[in-house]
């Protein structure tokens, strides 16, 4: 028996293989099947699998009287985000149908690397709308992290 401390670490690549146990699905007379499954399937099965939860995750910046501008890093709740500056450090994001459900939705935020972002909050509005703001003063997100959780 091979003891696996004993190879060396690698950084895997999409086309290398896994050893793995394919397992029957229940209430059926197939065995167990030792098989090869390659990084990016186990990668692609990953990013399917359900948390209990859709997300959408992004780095938002905002200067001057413009509104947040985002870089999406994810977002599997199949919806468009569009940003708007209501006033001064007020700003909302709305989704392009009905997702923000009552009781099920969290959002996780900050200012990034802006001086003095101690100060932001988020509240939901209705289904589409979340407002953001840091009270009364712009430019207080700069590659802020904000990130949405629907629960299911």
């Amino acid at each position: 028996m091979s003891i696996l401390q004993s190879y060396p670490k690698g950084t895997p690549k999409a086309d290398d293989l896994l050893l793995g146990t394919n397992v029957p699905l229940e209430n059926t007379n197939d065995l167990p099947i030792t098989q090869n499954f390659s990084v990016s399937d186990v990668a692609s099965f990953a990013n399917s699998y359900s948390l209990g939860y859709t997300v959408y995750t992004a780095l938002i910046t905002q200067t001057g009287t413009a509104a947040p501008v985002a870089t999406v890093l994810q977002n599997t709740t199949g919806k468009t985000f569009t940003y708007a500056r209501t006033s001064g450090g007020d700003y909302t994001v709305t989704a392009s149908s009905s997702l923000f459900t009552t009781n099920k939705t969290i959002v996780f935020l900050n200012g990034g690397s802006a001086e003095n972002n101690h100060d932001v909050a988020w509240r939901r509005v209705s289904d589409t709308v979340i407002d953001l703001k840091t009270h009364n003063s712009d430019g207080k997100f700069t590659a802020g992290s904000l990130e949405i959780r629907i629960y299911a």
